[in-house]
């Protein structure tokens, strides 16, 4: 079971339906949502920070990522991460791209980023427990 997991996506329904998707499989000890990559930057900027002073803290080892969102969309959020070099402080963790259309297009383009897996939604019980076998 992971410490932490981070959801990403503006659609409430889809932040709901992965909480108690994790629940049910007891994948995570604790789910963070965010409705957007700016949200999520603000999160892992507050880890960074707090990384600072406690070089214990426990961060997501896997985030659930939706790609088209308003104000920060996947993309935008993964190149930021990047940009950030957050890739080199939080280095376990790993992302799947949850998405509605699994476009080869976008399926290449994630393999520049430290994407693991790409995921049609909605989230289902037997994805999370193929997952579980990924994350010891």
């Amino acid at each position: 079971m992971l410490d932490k997991i981070l959801c990403v996506d503006d659609d409430p329904i889809t932040l709901m339906l992965c909480r108690k998707v994790v629940e049910r499989v007891e994948f995570a000890k604790e789910i963070i949502t965010a409705k957007n990559g700016v949200e999520a930057i603000d999160y892992f900027d507050a880890l960074f920070e707090e990384r600072k002073v406690n070089d214990s803290i426990v961060y997501p080892k896997l985030v659930l990522l939706d790609l088209n969102m308003p104000v920060m969309d996947g993309w935008e959020f993964l190149e930021t991460y990047m940009r950030k070099r957050y890739d080199n402080v939080f280095t376990s963790t790993r992302f799947i791209v949850l998405s509605s259309s699994i476009d080869p297009y976008d399926i290449n383009r994630s393999k520049t980023y430290p994407v693991i897996g790409f995921l049609s939604k909605p989230i289902t019980k037997e994805m999370l427990e193929n997952l579980k076998t990924q994350f010891p």
